[in-house]
């Protein structure tokens, strides 16, 4: 068997096979990021014969649409977090870097941590629409909290007399008071400024609500097992299935977890026992995770029973939450692969131990 290592980029693809069991490189080919680059890199993979796997580094926008066009192919694609080619890429006799230097860090990534342990890419159907659903959500919250923050400081200039509390700029009512205040306050630019300010602040509060509502739906059609579950929302559950993007990838919810960087890594040596945190993985799963640890620690009595005997055990409260979040990724990738709630509550590994 062949691994196909991909780097990536905007307008070229470099790729280099490489043998799975000496991960001596046979071939190299540079592409264009295009239908009929893609169209090239296919011949010469399928002219070299053999079993193949490709390795492609997960850089989303750049990689997605080489993905897609193989994948429709019937290729068989892993994707590899671009953190695992550090090690690959030190661990080399050629020094330096190029593209088809990191191309064969990514194959070599990929032999090393075991093709069948690493995520397979698939066509992506509704988890994609509510990622790029809530991505866009993100931005506008972002983008909002940045014009809030300018507003804040046009209103402490104009006014001494006059406070708005953390969180009122999200709601139409105090939106409506400081809007009724400028217009009664001398036409200067810094008023005219606020104004535009504070009409842009509505107008993004009415866009998110409303992408708010449509995420709401896909998650309703998608996963309502998630929505079930105490402390997980409809935002934190469109986290949830447009990272993990098919629970079905992961053989295991051990592979869920260390794709979302919450299983402890073993740092052990001689008499000390020890396992050490994970800063790998996927961020904005690990994100996810945690935000429904919080959650389910706050309104679930059994979890934050949970999270008390951790502590009583010597661990302070983000060591405790880092345990449950390992619990919760066993818990949601059983969920997304087994909706039936029956099957789920019959299942004695869901339980937290």
């Amino acid at each position: 068997m062949i691994v196909i290592g991909a780097d990536p980029h905007k307008n070229t693809h470099t790729l280099v096979a490489v043998d799975a069991a000496t991960g001596e490189q046979r071939s190299c080919e540079t592409v264009p990021a295009s239908a009929a680059g893609s169209e090239r890199a296919l011949r010469w993979a399928r002219g070299l014969g053999g079993e193949r796997v490709w390795a492609i580094e997960d850089c989303r926008h750049v990689s997605g649409r080489l993905e897609r066009w193989l994948l429709a192919r019937g290729e068989r694609i892993v994707r590899v977090a671009p953190k695992l080619m550090a090690g690959a890429r030190r661990s080399a006799r050629e020094r330096g870097k190029s593209d088809p230097i990191d191309a064969v860090a990514v194959a070599r990534a990929a032999l090393r941590e075991g093709v069948d342990r690493l995520p397979q890419a698939r066509l992506e159907g509704r988890s994609l629409e509510i990622r790029l659903l809530l991505d866009h959500h993100d931005d506008l919250i972002a983008d909002r909290s940045d014009e809030q923050r300018r507003l804040r400081w046009h209103l402490h200039d104009l006014f001494d007399d006059f406070s708005v509390p953390a969180g009122a700029l999200d709601r139409e009512v105090w939106l409506a008071k400081i809007a009724r205040r400028l217009a009664r306050c001398e036409q200067t630019v810094r008023v005219r400024i606020a104004r535009e300010q504070v009409r842009s602040i509505r107008d993004a509060t009415r866009r998110v609500r409303q992408l708010e509502r449509e995420i709401t739906q896909l998650i309703e059609l998608e996963a309502p097992q998630l929505l079930a579950e105490v402390g997980c929302g409809a935002l934190t559950a469109a986290k949830l299935v447009g990272e993990i993007a098919g629970a079905d990838r992961f053989r295991t919810d051990a592979q869920l977890a260390r794709a979302a960087g919450v299983a402890p890594i073993p740092a052990s040596s001689g008499r000390h026992n020890r396992h050490r945190l994970d800063r790998g993985g996927n961020r904005q799963l690990n994100l996810a995770l945690h935000r429904l640890a919080v959650n389910k620690g706050r309104w679930d009595p059994d979890t934050a029973a949970y999270l008390a005997r951790k502590q009583d055990e010597g661990k302070n409260r983000m060591e405790a939450l880092r345990c449950l979040k390992r619990h919760l990724a066993r818990r949601v990738w059983h969920l997304l692969n087994h909706p039936n709630p029956t099957a789920n509550a019959l299942d004695p590994a869901l339980a937290l131990t």
